[in-house]
């Protein structure tokens, strides 16, 4: 049976910021972003700094690689409605938070928004979503693309390769089932263990640095206590939404049964108003069949029938 390694979140505020453990965190991107990377440094910026009250549901880090990008994750496991809005306001802010007063523009470092949440964040039911930015013609449908001098003065072939690039992973919706390396790593954030076959980058050595027992006494109980607050958090959550589900249900046969009332009271006097009208035809075709006026005649002027009138 796999071996319990500490959740991903937990490694990041304690564990990955310290350099010995940088491979772990390099394999992780490297496979997310599909190219090799190498964690120069982990910074201390506005947005990733931890306060001593942290409720432990928001865990940031921010990387700089070894091309100078700056790589900012982030893990939420409790829900976040205005989240996307947050990702955009990370990444603006580290744009700015390093960039030098009074450098040209050209020095805004890319920056990569990692984000990795536990909880149903939109409407998609993949469990990988990359994000970034393209300029495409409303007439021609073409391609926005950089100018040869950009290209040499930038190092760049693609106008995206300048602005932040996005990438959300849904762990829940992830099925369990590891068919490529990313894939292990997916598994691992979601199980936090690492199967004996699994062959991702990083990965060997999370196994050996990222045991729970591998802990210190007083290290393990803090990650003990933070499960636990995880549990509790979890089951305060799963508790709202059941309450949610079951008053939601509630407020629903409630308004159906008004509304019922109200479509009843409704076709009622629809109903009547017509009987009604009928009435009338009716008393208006005996009256004329009481004055003698041929049945022909009553029918053309009330519209009933010739049998409905012989019957009076």
């Amino acid at each position: 049976m796999p071996q319990t390694h500490i959740r991903f979140d937990w490694a990041i505020k304690k564990l990955l910021r310290n350099k010995a453990n940088y491979v772990v965190l390099a394999g992780f991107l490297s496979e997310l972003l599909g190219k090799q990377v190498k964690i120069q440094s982990i910074l201390e910026s506005e947005s990733n700094r931890q306060a001593e009250d942290d409720k432990l549901n928001r865990v940031d880090i921010v990387a700089e690689n070894d091309q100078g990008e700056l790589i900012l994750i982030e893990v939420q496991n409790s829900t976040e409605q205005d989240y996307f809005h947050r990702m955009l306001y990370g990444t603006a802010k580290l744009i700015t938070e390093f960039l030098e007063k009074g450098e040209p523009y050209s020095k805004v470092k890319k920056v990569y928004s990692v984000n990795v949440v536990y909880f149903s964040l939109g409407q998609g039911d993949d469990y990988i979503y990359q994000g970034r930015l393209d300029f495409h013609g409303l007439h021609l449908e073409d391609s926005l693309r950089p100018s040869l001098r950009q290209e040499k003065l930038f190092n760049i072939k693609k106008v995206y390769e300048i602005f932040p690039e996005y990438y959300l992973i849904k762990v829940n919706n992830f099925n369990d089932v590891a068919k490529n390396t990313l894939d292990e790593w997916i598994y691992f954030l979601k199980k936090s263990q690492i199967k004996e076959e699994f062959t991702a980058q990083g990965l060997a050595e999370a196994k050996e640095n990222l045991l729970v027992d591998s802990l210190n006494e007083e290290e393990r109980a803090n990650y003990l206590k933070y499960m636990e607050n995880r549990r509790y958090e979890i089951s305060i959550i799963e508790g709202s939404r059941s309450e949610g589900r079951l008053e939601g249900r509630e407020e629903g046969i409630k308004e159906g049964r008004e509304e019922g009332i109200k479509e009843g009271r409704e076709e009622g006097i629809k109903e009547g108003i017509e009987q009604g009208k009928q009435q009338e035809k009716v008393n208006i075709a005996r009256t004329f069949k009481h004055e003698g006026i041929d049945i022909e005649t009553i029918a053309l002027a009330t519209g009933l029938t010739r049998e409905q009138i012989e019957k009076l």
